[in-house]
């Protein structure tokens, strides 16, 4: 009797596993057919026949893709505006070193001290932000 139980609690336990979805097979998930959306057909160009390059035309290997997306999306380098020029020219444009970039970070650059607070924003880690936190000084 006991070994009876035993086999019957065990065939139970299997077949449980079985059941799933109540239903089984019967109640499975089925596409929507109002979800599905046709693509556009293929189109085949009005030319398809390609030309070789002319006689003194650029390869297309020696061609920069990256300037020629840039030149098509913006155009070329187009000329400064009256206004634009003078705040150059006030910024004082034609005193600036030609290398001036690459001595930015020259240990004998004089730089100006801006403060505890401006170097402390500086060497802050790195982070998500989300130990970050704001305090904001009581007013006087």
């Amino acid at each position: 009797m006991k070994r009876k139980l035993i086999l019957a609690a065990g065939l139970v336990a299997t077949l449980s596993a079985c059941g799933g979805g109540g239903g089984g097979l019967l109640n499975r998930g089925r596409p929507d057919e109002f979800a599905v959306s046709r693509q556009a057909p293929l189109v085949v160009p009005p030319d398809f026949a390609l030309v070789p390059p002319a006689p003194g035309t650029p390869a297309a290997a020696t061609v920069d893709a990256s300037r020629a997306a840039q030149e098509a999306m913006f155009g070329g380098p187009s000329a400064r505006s009256a206004g634009e020029s003078a705040t150059l020219n006030a910024a004082g444009r034609g005193n600036a070193a030609a290398g001036i970039r690459s001595s930015a970070g020259d240990p004998g650059t004089e730089v100006v001290d801006k403060g505890a607070t401006t170097r402390a924003i500086v060497a802050a880690p790195e982070g998500d932000g989300q130990d970050a936190r704001a305090a904001i000084p009581p007013q006087q």
